[in-house]
Order: structure tokens, then sequence, then C-alpha cells
């Protein structure tokens, strides 16, 4: 009796979906519990430069970078260090990376290296304190001083 009883109610009730029956099943499908994890709380990899930087910004990274590796090679690790951290401030706010690389640049100039190195080092930073003037003259900040 109670077979033939729910027989009959899942008879009704296929009858009263009819012709929405594939539309409701996607609908109890799609109340199951998802079995990946939403992307909003999955890691993603960070992009290291931010797209779209400006080339002469690039530049001023570029040289940054090669001026930080040749300051490393040269035992110079801390002035390295700072320059590299320098660089990372620049890709968020540009203008106080700019005047935190003119301070770096004086402290370059003031090293003292032996003679045969002195010459690639003054070529370095001469590339970086030209990339930077560029820089700044295009973002119209206060004027770059010549020491």
């Amino acid at each position: 009796m109670g077979f033939v009883v729910s027989l009959l109610v899942l008879a009704g009730i296929l009858v009263i979906l009819g012709p929405n029956l594939k539309g409701a099943l996607r609908r109890v499908r799609s109340l199951r519990r998802p079995a990946t994890v939403p992307s909003v709380f999955q890691n993603r990899p960070r992009e290291m430069v931010p797209p779209g930087l400006n080339p002469k910004t690039q530049r001023v990274l570029v040289a940054a970078a090669r001026l930080s590796n040749w300051l490393r090679a040269h035992g110079q690790e801390d002035l390295s260090r700072e320059l590299r951290g320098i660089a990372a401030k620049m890709t968020t706010n540009e203008p106080a990376g700019l005047y935190a690389m003119q301070t770096a640049l004086r402290k370059v100039r003031a090293l003292s290296i032996d003679e045969s190195s002195q010459e690639r080092l003054n070529a370095l930073s001469n590339e970086l304190r030209t990339a930077v003037q560029d820089r700044f003259e295009q973002l119209e900040l206060l004027p770059f001083k010549r020491p």
C-alpha cells in the first residue's frame, strides 16, 4: 500500500513538472556543492611588473637594476639593496621613488672605489642619473639640481 502511494505521488509530481523537467533537473544539480574552491579564495601568482609602465620609467628601472647588480658584485650590498627597494617603490609611487633615487645617486657619488672600477661606476650612475632626469622633466616635478 505504501509503495503504491509513493509511486502515485511521484507520478503526480512528474505530471506537474511536465515539459520543465529538464530545467528542474539542472536546478537540482546546481544546488550540489561545487567540487572546486571558488577563484576568489585561490592564491594567484602576482605580476612582477605592473603592465603599462611608462617607457622612461622602465629605462630608470633598468638602469637602477644594472647599477644595483654592479654594486652588489663589488661588495656594496647595502647600497645595492637600497636601490632595488627604491626601484620597487617607483612601481607604486613614482614621484616618491624618483626623489629617493636622487638621494641614492648622491650616496653612489660619494663612494670611493679603486681607479679601474670607478669608470664603470661613473658610467652606470650617469646612465641612471640621465634616466631619472628625463623622467623628472616628463612628470614636471621639481627640477633635478646638478651638484
